[in-house]
């Protein structure tokens, strides 16, 4: 059979088509176009840097973002050993009346810290809030100057919280660069990520009904690296959200306050993501998984010498670009016996001449000290060559 041109277009648009309609967008919506949310900012986890933001110190409502720092102080105390996760609170009337989104604890009833860290984390639960509220702080009030407190600390000078759990409340307040600020914080404990990659899950209550609980951050299946985020939402604040998604190994945090809907929300963060990814790379300057090589001698050290960086360190570069980095290693007076974990030395990491970051070098095993026959041995072995 012999296909005529138009069939043959036909044809080969119906194969092309497709393959164009996945591609995403390599730019966020600029600043003089449309802009369906009041305040972003995109930023690189590992560096901090800011990648694109707008509006990002406008002091906004955030509705249910609140909880990051709900969760932040809780992370904290469980770290400090201030409270163990296995540990049974009661729920108080107070608690088991908050209203919005919730568990429907029962007032009276006994839950687990790590329930209630599900209930916060998957469902954004304003009632499993209060009651970790009121253990850490002794109560929601306590809790809330301590939640404060800990925003000024993180240099989150924009923010000003009246509650534990978000619930519209006059002179609450946040922004978009603050929310990234506490987002970052929040995911240095491994056990957010644990939780917040739940997509669903049942509460048990102690009277044996079950409340079934669904992850607000639909991006856990919508877009491919994202493993956390928090969202919120009131009359007030509008449709806000902050979210973290990881390629390689970059991470980013996108956050967006006030959009005209959920769907702009997640949409929103979706185009960030792809505007940072497309555009930039992190790069190890330093692995601290790598052992140092050419290393200096250690005067009598016994056995294998081995050193490396006490931490990683990453630098952010647009692609294409390169940038002036300079790594120098310094070193104490190496003699052994050393000890597993010393630090023997410290790697100055340089940009034009500016110190970006110093890093310890350390042993990574015990180097003992050669005794009196092995001495012997050595020069032994010289005089036999």
């Amino acid at each position: 059979m012999i296909l005529g041109k138009k069939t043959l277009f036909l044809c080969a648009m119906l194969v092309i088509l497709p393959m164009f309609q996945f591609i995403p967008p390599l730019e966020i919506v600029s600043a003089d176009e449309a802009i369906n949310y009041k305040s972003s900012i995109l930023m690189d986890y590992g560096t901090g840097e800011i990648l694109s933001k707008t509006n990002e110190k406008a002091h906004l409502p955030i509705a249910s973002v609140t909880k990051l720092m709900t969760l932040l102080l809780t992370f904290e105390a469980i770290e400090n050993g201030e409270v163990m996760l296995d540990e049974v609170l009661t729920a108080s009337e107070n608690a088991a009346g908050m209203g919005g989104s919730q568990v429907f604890i029962d007032a009276g009833s006994d839950y687990t810290v790590e329930n209630l860290l599900h209930a916060v984390i998957i469902s954004s639960a304003n009632d499993a809030s209060v009651m970790l509220a009121e253990r850490i702080g002794g109560s929601e009030e306590g809790f809330v100057a301590s939640m404060n407190s800990r925003a000024k600390s993180l240099g989150a000078n924009d923010t000003n919280y009246t509650n534990c759990t978000g619930l519209p409340s006059a002179n609450a307040y946040s922004c978009a660069s603050d929310v990234a600020l506490i987002m970052r914080e929040v995911m240095r404990h491994q056990l957010y990520f644990e939780i917040s990659k739940i997509w669903m899950e049942d509460f048990q209550h102690p009277s044996g009904r079950i409340t079934e609980m669904a992850n607000t951050n639909k991006l856990l299946r919508s877009y491919a690296g994202c493993d956390a985020g928090k969202t919120g939402s009131t009359n007030e604040a509008g449709y806000c959200m902050s979210a973290s998604a990881k390629k390689g190994n970059m991470r980013l945090i996108a956050v967006v306050l006030g959009a005209d809907s959920s769907k702009a929300r997640f949409g929103a963060c979706a185009d960030l993501f792809n505007y940072g990814f497309a555009n930039f790379i992190s790069e190890a300057i330093v692995d601290a998984d790598v052992r140092i090589e050419n290393i200096p001698s250690v005067a009598k050290a016994k056995g294998e010498v081995e050193f490396k960086p006490q931490e990683s360190f990453f630098v952010l570069k647009k692609k294409g670009a390169d940038r002036n980095i300079v790594v120098d290693y310094e070193y104490n007076k190496l003699v052994a016996p050393i000890d597993e974990n010393e630090i023997v030395g410290k790697i100055i990491i340089t940009e034009n001449n500016k110190v970006l970051k110093e890093i310890n070098i350390i042993s990574s095993r015990n180097i003992s000290a050669k005794n009196y026959r092995d001495t012997m041995h050595d020069i032994l072995d010289k005089w036999a060559i």
